[in-house]
């Protein structure tokens, strides 16, 4: 037991460890998503995964989620919007795209976030910005665009573009629109921030569930749903975000941000391993215009 304890504890203290065990788990999402297709569906697995977060913070930090209620009711609004965009709109377009496009494309498509955070720096708070970085901006947009119409000009010219690429970028869009609200977070714990989040998400998930139960198309896990049910409650919900808050007290959100970077990269190489997906040649190219393009965006001359 001393041994765990002090192996958990060197752990806990190595942030490029954390981190990239983060990107790890951030990664297997897109492959979880898919191996859900059949097994459980998008707003089951979204509620679900909330119930399972929820069950594990609320009696660890319920405690201290009291004592710091003051403050977290001052931006009770920014809370319910955080939680509803930023987790349950994220995580139900994610895995409603899972069901219409690969495993790949999701993972690339999250490669964009960071840029789409930079835009959205300079559009709404007029954050100064660098040639090279409006050039990363262009070659990463030109990369997802790649990616979507899967290096056929005929889709981009007649915009028939798969459902489920259209998703998961408006997915994308939510998640960087949360990363900014990041910069307005209450003057709380990280861990009490993500549990208030946590249960907002579970709250604003019920009725998508609802929907999908009023439509007939709910379906409740089976055996292997529940192994992907737990995973991603378990690995990319609650450890990844315990890592990565651990990861950002070591070295700072600069530094710890770039390693977001490598989600596409782990969650191309898991598809293709664990699923047997084709990495096309459009693939590799969008990928590496994405990584690219997010590499010119973080120049700072």
């Amino acid at each position: 037991m001393k041994v765990l304890r002090s192996l958990w504890k060197g752990f806990f203290g190595q942030a490029y460890l954390l981190l990239v065990t983060t990107t790890l788990f951030w990664g297997g999402n897109a492959i979880a998503g898919r191996l859900a297709v059949g097994e459980i569906s998008p707003m089951v697995l979204t509620a679900l995964r909330w119930v399972l977060v929820v069950s594990v913070m609320l009696p660890l930090l319920g405690r201290k989620l009291v004592a710091e209620l003051p403050l977290l009711r001052r931006s009770w609004l920014f809370i319910v919007l955080m939680g509803a965009f930023g987790f349950t709109a994220f995580n139900a377009l994610f895995y409603a795209a899972a069901h219409h496009t690969s495993a790949v494309n999701l993972t690339i498509f999250q490669g964009a976030i960071p840029v789409l955070v930079l835009l959205g720096m300079v559009l709404f708070f007029r954050a100064p910005v660098l040639p090279l970085q409006i050039l990363g901006m262009i070659v990463t947009v030109v990369g997802v665009i790649i990616v979507s119409v899967k290096a056929d000009l005929e889709i981009l010219r007649t915009l028939a573009l798969n459902i489920g690429d259209v998703w998961m970028l408006i997915a994308c869009i939510f998640y960087a629109g949360y990363t900014l609200g990041l910069r307005y977070r209450p003057l709380v714990s990280g861990l009490v921030f993500f549990t208030a989040l946590a249960v907002v998400a579970f709250l604003s998930s019920l009725p998508l569930l609802a929907m999908e139960i009023v439509h007939g198309t709910a379906q409740w896990p089976t055996f292997n749903g529940w192994l992907v049910l737990i995973y991603v409650a378990f690995l990319p919900s609650l450890l990844a975000q315990v890592f990565f808050i651990r990861g950002v007290e070591l070295i700072g959100p600069a530094r710890a941000g770039l390693f977001v970077n490598l989600v596409p990269v782990f969650g191309a190489l898991l598809a293709v391993l664990l699923l047997g997906e084709p990495f096309a040649f459009y693939h590799a190219l969008g990928l590496v215009l994405v990584l690219g393009g997010i590499w010119l965006s973080e120049r700072k001359a």
